[in-house]
C-alpha cells in the first residue's frame, strides 16, 4: 500500500508553525489571481505562472470549484495533522456538495442570492491504530482550522472595482 503521508514534510510544519507563533505576520498571506475571459463560459485563472482553466465542456465551472477548494483544503488539512500525530493514512478523501439557485444569476427580478445555500461536507480517513481522541482533533481541525471552511462560514467584506473602455 503506498505511503500517502509521505511528501508531507513535518519538521518543516513544526518550524514554520513555532515561527507563526512567534511572528503572526509570517503566516499572513494575499494572494491575488487575474481570470480571463477565453470565450463562452471558459475562464483561464492565473495565479503568477500557474495557469488553470474555469468553466466550458472540459473543466469544473465556477461554483464547482467553490466546492472543489473546500474539499481539497480539507483533504490537505486532515493529511497534515494526522502526519504531524505520526498517524499513517491508508485512505483520505473528502465528498463536499452544496446547493445554489442560478435566478439571480440569470438576472431574474426578485431571485434570491446566487451562492450557496447550504454546504455539506464528509472527510473519509482511514488511520490503523488512530485513537478516538485523535480522530476527534482532526474533527476539530476541519471545524476550526479550514481556510476554506471558514471564509465560507462567514461573511467577507467585498469589494468591487469595475473599469470600463467604452472608447475606441
Amino acid at each position: 500500500m503506498p505511503d500517502l503521508n509521505e511528501g508531507i514534510n513535518v519538521d518543516d510544519i513544526l518550524q514554520f508553525k513555532e515561527l507563526a507563533k512567534q511572528d503572526p505576520a509570517k503566516a499572513d498571506r494575499s494572494p491575488t489571481l487575474i481570470a480571463h475571459w477565453d470565450g463562452g463560459d471558459r475562464s483561464r485563472v492565473e495565479f503568477g505562472d500557474i495557469v488553470t482553466h474555469v468553466g466550458g465542456d472540459n473543466d469544473l465551472g465556477p461554483m464547482h470549484m467553490v466546492l472543489a477548494s473546500l474539499a481539497a483544503c480539507d483533504v490537505d488539512l486532515v493529511a497534515m495533522h494526522a502526519s504531524i500525530l505520526g498517524l499513517k493514512i491508508e485512505s483520505l478523501s473528502v465528498e463536499v456538495t452544496g446547493q445554489f439557485n442560478v435566478r439571480a444569476y440569470l438576472g431574474l427580478e426578485d431571485a434570491p442570492g446566487s451562492g450557496y445555500g447550504a454546504i455539506t461536507n464528509r472527510v473519509r480517513i482511514h488511520v490503523p491504530g488512530a485513537t478516538p481522541e485523535q480522530i476527534a482533533f482532526l474533527r476539530e481541525r476541519c471545524q476550526k482550522s479550514s481556510p476554506v471552511g471558514d471564509s465560507l462560514a462567514r461573511p467577507i467584506e467585498m469589494k468591487l472595482g469595475f473599469e470600463a473602455d467604452t472608447g475606441g
